[in-house]
Order: structure tokens, then sequence, then C-alpha cells
């Protein structure tokens, strides 16, 4: 219980190092899964510790920071979280997402360059067993394109509040020279610049984008866009009408129902016949309905009507191709 009580103290001091604005006693006390009062305690006897602590007043509530942060005898990796870097380093790798993953493996240095000779020498024996006995199940899909040049322009841009000009080989005028606002990069099964052309946020594929340039024209995104919440729209990455989304699965998928996420937004209720409804609010049916068809017998669609028409259509495009061709 001591041990458990230090660790939790190292774990608070530490997150009053990472932040430069600090950290609320409620802030603290969510972080932590504690009570206002234990947080108070818990502040208090960091501050016993680390006199250094550093208290800001912002009205109407007091915020709390280690501006020089801790050192680095308090610092050191584990074992655990060194090959959690490593996986992720190595999941990026194999989906092609390269720029990430050679950013990963250049922290990962940093870390190992940062720690001491005595604690390096304690993790390796631990980290090369648990790197023995981890790996990662490759998964079918496209390797989503990550070139190097084409990710600094777009971040330049985002870091400058400048605009993009690019020639576009995609959409109804295939290589078109685009001036664009950037409001933040998705990454996912394809990668896509979140951009704004004079109508509105649309995404553009990173892998169609050539001659990418930052030009000298201030290009901010609008006050309260969330990215997040732009992706949290759709389903996956296509963006079109929002639709009230419905679906049942079976008392046969229930149990695998209860555990996916089908949308960061979703509602989930069980039923007395071992059935599931699950609710959400999203875009994208044409990609919804190629996720559901994976789902076989299982899924339900209850709503709405143009995911039902999508989802049978997709499926009579393919009873079409396995047809035996005329000749």
């Amino acid at each position: 219980m001591r041990h458990e009580k230090a660790s939790q103290l190292l774990a608070l001091a530490r997150m009053l190092a990472a932040t430069a604005e600090g950290l609320t006693l409620d802030e603290m006390a969510e972080r932590l899964g504690v009570g206002r009062r234990t947080a108070e305690r818990m502040r208090d006897a960091v501050r016993d510790v680390f006199p250094q602590l550093e208290e800001v007043d912002e009205p109407p509530t007091r915020r709390f920071r280690i501006p020089a942060g801790l050192d680095g005898l308090f610092q050191a990796p584990t074992a655990e979280e060194l090959a959690a870097l490593a996986a992720a380093a190595e999941v990026f790798a194999q989906q092609g997402a390269v720029a990430r993953a050679g950013a990963l493996k250049s922290l990962e240095q940093k870390v190992l360059s940062a720690t001491r000779a005595a604690a390096r020498r304690r993790l390796a024996p631990d980290l090369e067993a648990l790197l023995q006995a981890e790996t990662i199940a490759v998964q079918a899909g496209p390797r989503p394109f990550e070139d190097e040049a084409v990710l600094a322009a777009v971040r330049e841009g985002l870091l400058s509040l400048r605009a993009l000009r690019f020639r576009y080989e995609g959409g109804s005028q295939p290589g078109r020279m685009r001036e664009v606002t950037p409001f933040g990069l998705l990454f996912g099964r394809s990668n896509y610049l979140v951009a704004d052309e004079g109508q509105g946020p649309r995404n553009w594929r990173l892998d169609r984008i050539r001659e990418i340039a930052v030009i000298d024209r201030p290009a901010a995104r609008p006050e309260g866009f969330s990215l997040q919440d732009y992706a949290d729209e759709s389903f996956g990455i296509y963006h079109d009408d929002t639709e009230d989304v419905v679906l049942r699965a079976t008392p046969a998928g229930a149990e695998d129902a209860l555990r996916w996420r089908f949308h960061a937004n979703q509602s989930v209720e069980p039923h007395a016949d071992g059935a599931v409804v699950v609710r959400f609010r999203a875009s994208g049916m044409r990609e919804l309905a190629w996720h559901l068809f994976t789902w076989g017998d299982k899924i339900e669609v209850l709503a709405p009507a143009v995911l039902k028409a999508t989802l049978a259509a997709e499926i009579e495009t393919a009873r079409n191709a396995l047809r035996p061709k005329l000749s």
C-alpha cells in the first residue's frame, strides 16, 4: 500500500512537471481517479518533496505546476513503457507511416540517451524479453501515403497560420492548382489534409497532393473549429449528409457488439431478448455499409433508409462481380 501511494505521488509530480499551464485540484483528482480532498493532500505531499511547486492564480481557480521539471532520477522509463513505444513505432512502420515511425524511434533514442547508464543496464534484460515475447499482428488494408515533404509543408502551414498551394490529382478536376486554408491532418486507413478552399472543410488525400508549398497568405482556421469533433461526425473518413443510425445486433452478435466501438458518440441498449441496439449520429454511409458487410447476419440496419439502400447496392455490386461474364 505504501508503495502504491508513493507511485501515485510520483505520478502526480510528473503530471505537474509536464504541464506548462498547471493543473487545478479538480484536474488532479480526475486524472488520478481520486476525490478532491485526497488530491489536496497529495498536492501538499508533493510540495514537501518538491518545494519548487509553483502556484498560479487564475481567478476563480488556482493552478499548480513544477516549472523546472524533475530530475532524471525520477524520470527513468520502465521496460513496459519502452516496449510500448517500440510497439507503436512498429505498428506505424507496418502501416507504411514511415515518418511517424521514424519520429517514435527518434523519441526512443532520446529517452534512452537521457536515462542513466545504471538504469539502462537494469532495463535491458526485461526490455529484450518483452520485445521478443510481444509482436503486432499484421492486418490487411491499404498502406497510407506518408511523404515527409508533404507532411512537413502541411505542418509548417498549420503552425505559421499560412495558406497552402498544391496541385491536386483528384476530385472532379484532376491536376488543378488549389489554394487552401489548412485545418489539420486525419490519419487512418488513408491520410487526409482537412482544409478549406472556400466552401467549408473537406478532405484532401495526401497521396494525390503534388507540388505543395506554403504561401505568404494568412490562413487561420475558424475560431471554435475542433478537428476531433469534425472527425467524430463521420464513420471512418467520408463526410456527407449526417444521419441518425440505428443498428440491432442479434443475440448471436451481441457480445461482439458490446465490445465494439462503431462510433465515438454511440449509445448501447441491451434488450431482454439478448439483442443489442446501437445508436449514433454520423455521416459516411458508404464506408459504414462496407463495415457492416463484415458482420454478416449478426447486424440488422434499423435506420436510416439510405444506409439500407447503400448496403443493398454494395452487396449487389459484389454479387455482379462474381457472376460469370458473358462472352
